[in-house]
């Protein structure tokens, strides 16, 4: 079929094109835009935390004076491990998905001259990474003697684990075991094992710089290590072991503070840090559905009204040898042109309105096949809306078209 007639005619309804295919740009730039960040959204979600999380709780207490720090933990570790069905309970500072207990800049020299990044640091009593289940892929665990006392939030020199994330990026290529970094001139780590991955306590979204940049440091329980515990049970189990945990705080400890909102399971945990990620995901959704939805229906109505108004047109040309696939064909390619010339305006929307949004809002960069994909999709969504009221002018008898001639 020769486009040029297409053409011409889609001149004598200029406004009504260049509104359909503006609505068709609008519906690509917001495609592109809301896939990529939904698929963002969906990938954090996934993120591999590395511990088993089906089989750990958290408790968290407050309101304790320093100086009662190891009579409280005294006191939960016991009590708490006297509940059925707890395998063990240990001192820790956080989980995954729990409240944030610290984070400092590290560097590769006393000196402070080689920043490494800032890092995430868990710090944990004996037992602790055999209880959170993390996969060691190079090097040990921790030994008892590697357990140090804790000064400022830190033992001054310890040996520590790295995820393998963090590893690379600190000495890329290398053996990380027995590296070494530092935290100001007077704290001091040496790296004794690596393990495959140990989430963050607090991030934005899968693959973003940090994700894993953790750091697991050996530190013997006491005024600097108190309040956070690590409770591990058969995943059947944890559950009621939970709630037997927090009601038995008030025996074990009258003095302190439950902290309600943080003593969870870590699957709960999970499950509240990633809400607003579901939530926005899920508007995200509705909103290319609705948006998809319009942009059909201004197809199908535009496309009817043409129809509509060119019954004559259509019976002529019938009468004059045009077959239905002629006409079908005809405002299929009428709305190819359409749509592709709404696309090509979508594309560059499309990138504008990612750059404006890395800007003012962190947004990760738009991958450029979400392009292809968004343009694909707008083209049989257009196809699709225009086949009935095609199928309908396709049908149009010369006879009854051509009745007023």
């Amino acid at each position: 079929m020769q486009i040029r007639p297409v053409i011409a005619a889609l001149k004598k309804h200029r406004l009504a094109t260049v509104l359909i295919a503006m609505e068709i740009a609008l519906a690509c730039a917001v495609l592109c835009n809301a896939a990529s960040m939904i698929a963002s959204r969906m990938s954090a979600m996934h993120i591999v935390s590395g511990v088993d999380e089906s089989s750990l709780g958290f408790i968290a207490l407050q309101g304790f004076d320093p100086k009662q720090a190891n009579d409280v933990n005294a006191r939960v570790l016991s009590g708490l491990g006297a509940i059925t069905g707890v395998e063990s309970v240990h001192v820790i500072n956080s989980v995954p998905f729990g409240m944030q207990a610290g984070n400092a800049g590290i560097t590769l020299d006393p000196d402070s001259k080689h920043f490494g990044g800032v890092v995430e640091f868990y710090v944990g009593g004996p037992g602790t990474p055999e209880a959170l289940g993390l996969k060691l892929v190079a090097g040990r665990l921790p030994a008892t003697d590697d357990y140090q006392p804790i000064a400022n939030f830190l033992p001054a020199d310890s040996g520590v684990l790295v995820t393998r994330t963090l590893a690379e990026h600190l000495w890329p290529g290398e053996n990380p075991l027995g590296k070494e970094f530092w935290l100001g001139k007077k704290i001091h780590f040496r790296v004794i094992g690596v393990v495959a991955h140990f989430a963050i306590q607090q991030y934005n979204e899968e693959g973003r710089r940090g994700a894993q940049w953790t750091v697991f440091a050996p530190g013997l329980p006491g005024e600097q290590l108190a309040g956070g515990y690590l409770i591990r049970a058969k995943p059947a189990d944890l559950d009621r072991v939970m709630t037997a945990a927090k009601a038995a705080i008030a025996k074990i400890a009258p003095d302190v503070v439950l902290d309600r909102e943080d003593s969870q399971t870590v699957t709960y945990l999970r499950a509240k840090f990633f809400q607003t990620d579901r939530a926005m995901a899920g508007l995200l959704i509705g909103v290319i559905v609705a948006l998809l939805g319009v942009t059909a229906f201004g197809i199908v109505g535009l496309a009817s009204f043409w129809v509509a108004q060119r019954r004559k047109q259509i019976g002529i040309r019938r009468a004059l040898g045009a077959t239905r696939t002629d006409i079908l064909r005809y405002f299929q390619t009428e709305n190819f042109l359409i749509v592709t010339f709404g696309i090509v305006v979508g594309v560059v929307l499309a990138i504008g309105i990612n750059l404006a949004l890395m800007k003012f809002f962190e947004v990760p960069r738009l991958p450029l096949w979400y392009l292809p994909v968004g343009v694909v999709a707008l083209w049989l969504l257009g196809q699709l809306a225009v086949l009935v009221p095609a199928l309908r002018a396709a049908a149009v008898p010369p006879v009854v078209a051509t009745r007023s001639v």
